[in-house]
């Protein structure tokens, strides 16, 4: 159907991001090709160090299933704060990730972890990573006629930790600046690797290596890794935020995430 298409047809699964768009004539296309009964394609698994995300799973789905909670806690993090529940009900989270919307939670774990997504044609599939796969604001390496059938994100490391912050006008709002931590601890109990996935500050998520910042050994300089972080970014302003505003948070969210990776890392290694 996909292929009958071509550039006329779009893909329809929870709507979360296609309807909204329909409703101000963002898009407009001639043909709604409605996924929602290839049921197969509405699961969740962890398997070979990965966690699958089928493209009919739906967030509170992925959100609700403690297995994948475990495996990659930063999934639960995130989707803990898209939207609101009724419309994590419905909201599908490769939907969001294709949608490629760089105020997106889920677009910002994607790069962060490194994951993949799974593009299936008439021609067959092929696999594109997350550095690869957005391409600017709104827009992915999907082709007209392919259909994003999985997402796969790899588990949290033996020493690793994570933590997602976010500031946004209103609870379920898009985020004004949002920031997703990763950090993994030497055998000292320091700081080894730290980085960070920044939304709403740039067209695509942007990623920051944070490790020299945060400094060796048990006393990590939290603050360093902030001033680095309003270094690296360089928003714009619109009427929710001005680009110093967002420049700021992006500083106190670094500090603030990296703070609750380390606590969370290290919970598990004591643990």
């Amino acid at each position: 159907m996909l292929a009958s298409t071509g550039p006329d047809g779009k893909v329809l699964a929870g709507g979360q991001s296609l309807v909204p768009l329909l409703n101000m004539r963002l898009a407009t296309p001639e043909h709604i090709v409605d996924i929602n009964r290839l049921t197969e394609l509405a699961y969740v698994s962890v398997a070979d160090g990965q966690v699958m995300i089928g493209a009919l799973a739906r967030h509170a789905q992925v959100l609700a299933d403690p297995v994948v909670a475990a495996a990659q806690p930063l999934i639960a993090q995130a989707l803990r704060l898209v939207a609101h529940p009724v419309i994590r009900n419905r909201g599908t989270t490769v939907g969001s990730i294709v949608h490629a919307d760089p105020s997106g939670e889920m677009t910002a774990v994607l790069a962060l972890l490194g994951g993949t997504v799974l593009l299936a044609s008439t021609g067959g599939e092929r696999s594109v990573s997350a550095e690869d796969f957005f391409l600017g604001p709104l827009e992915s390496d999907v082709r007209p006629d392919e259909l994003a059938t999985q997402v796969s994100l790899p588990v949290l490391g033996a020493r690793a930790g994570c933590a997602f912050a976010e500031v946004s006008r209103r609870n379920g709002d898009y985020a004004v600046c949002g920031v997703a931590a990763m950090v993994e601890l030497d055998g000292g109990g320091g700081i080894s690797r730290a980085r960070a996935a920044y939304l709403s500050v740039a067209g695509t998520p942007l990623i920051a290596d944070l490790t020299e910042a945060c400094g060796a050994g048990a006393g990590a300089d939290l603050a360093a890794a902030g001033r680095l972080a309003m270094a690296r970014v360089s928003p714009g302003s619109d009427i929710h935020a001005t680009a110093a505003y967002r420049r700021h948070l992006a500083g106190v969210l670094t500090e603030r995430a990296l703070a609750g990776a380390l606590a969370h890392a290290k919970g598990r290694s004591d643990g």
